[in-house]
C-alpha cells in the first residue's frame, strides 16, 4: 500500500464517520417534524418484521406533523403498534386511512436532554475519526519499520493525517452547533 492510498483510505473512512454522525443527529427530535424520526420503527406485517418505510410512506404536511400513509390499509393497526412500541414517544392518531403524529413543542428540560444526547453522539463521532487516524498511524509505523518508507515520509504523512483529523472533527463540530441551534429554537 502506498502513502497516497493510505491517506485516501483514511480520508474516506473519516468522511463516512462524519456522515454516520450527521445521520445520528437527524434522529434527535427538534420539535419540527422529520421523517427520519421514524427510521428505526419496526412493523410486524405479513408475518415478519419490516422497517416502517417498507409498509408506508412518511410525509410532513406541516412543521409539527408527520403523516404515515400505508401501502395496504389493513396494516394500519400493525403500524400503530410499531410506533407505540418504538422509542419515538409520540402517540399515533389513526383516522382509518392514515396515521398522524403530532410533534409537540419541546420544553426547556427536554431541550437540555436532547443537547446532552447530541454532545454524546458528537463525541462518538470524534472518537470514530480519531480511531481512523490511530489505525492509519499504526499502518504508517509498520511501513516505516518494514523500510517501505523513510522516517521523514512517516512524519510528513502523520502531519497530513492530523490535519485531516482536525478538518473532520471541525466538520462534526459545525454540524453539532447547527443541530444545537435547531434544538434551542422555540
Amino acid at each position: 500500500m502506498s502513502i497516497t492510498d493510505l491517506l485516501h483510505d483514511a480520508e474516506d473512512k473519516m468522511k463516512k464517520s462524519v456522515e454516520a454522525t450527521r445521520h445520528e443527529f437527524t434522529l434527535i427530535r427538534t420539535g419540527r417534524a422529520n421523517p427520519a424520526l421514524l427510521e428505526h420503527v419496526v412493523v410486524v406485517a405479513y408475518g415478519s418484521e419490516l422497517p416502517l418505510n417498507q409498509v408506508a410512506t412518511v410525509t410532513t404536511p406541516d412543521a409539527r406533523q408527520l403523516l404515515i400513509t400505508p401501502f395496504d390499509r389493513n396494516q394500519l393497526g400493525a403500524i400503530e403498534k410499531g410506533i407505540l412500541k418504538s422509542d419515538v414517544n409520540l402517540t399515533p392518531n389513526n383516522d382509518g386511512n392514515a396515521i398522524r403524529l403530532n410533534i409537540p413543542p419541546l420544553n426547556e428540560e427536554r431541550r437540555k436532554e436532547f443537547i446532552k444526547l447530541l454532545h454524546k453522539k458528537a463525541e462518538a463521532g470524534h472518537a470514530a475519526v480519531r480511531n481512523v487516524r490511530h489505525h492509519s498511524m499504526n499502518r504508517l509505523r509498520d511501513m516505516q519499520k518494514a523500510k517501505e518508507i523513510s522516517e521523514d515520509e512517516e512524519k510528513r504523512t502523520g502531519d497530513k493525517l492530523q490535519k485531516l483529523t482536525d478538518q473532520y472533527i471541525a466538520e462534526i463540530d459545525k454540524h453539532t452547533k447547527q443541530k444545537e441551534q435547531d434544538l434551542l429554537e422555540v
